[in-house]
């Protein structure tokens, strides 16, 4: 992991499109504005886990439907 220092203002560059500015910084928050492509996906982190939570689920949730389906397949 790669540890910077930031002042307000200051900003990190990721690659060539990608823009992290120290926009406020309030008390132990830091609030942070990020420049990226449109197609570029930015989540919290806690919101990236539920959505990979929920994309597992909806994969497992499947298998029994898909059996059902070859099973119906192989009887025709």
């Amino acid at each position: 992991m790669l540890v910077l220092t930031r002042k307000l203002g200051e900003s990190i560059t990721i690659d060539d499109d990608i823009k992290i500015v120290v926009v406020q910084i309030k008390g132990r928050q830091v609030r942070l504005g990020i420049e990226a492509p449109r197609d570029t996906k930015i989540h919290r982190e806690e919101v990236y886990i539920a959505i990979q939570d929920s994309n597992k689920e909806a994969a497992d949730s499947k298998i029994p439907v898909l059996k059902s389906l070859a099973k119906t397949t192989r009887a025709s």
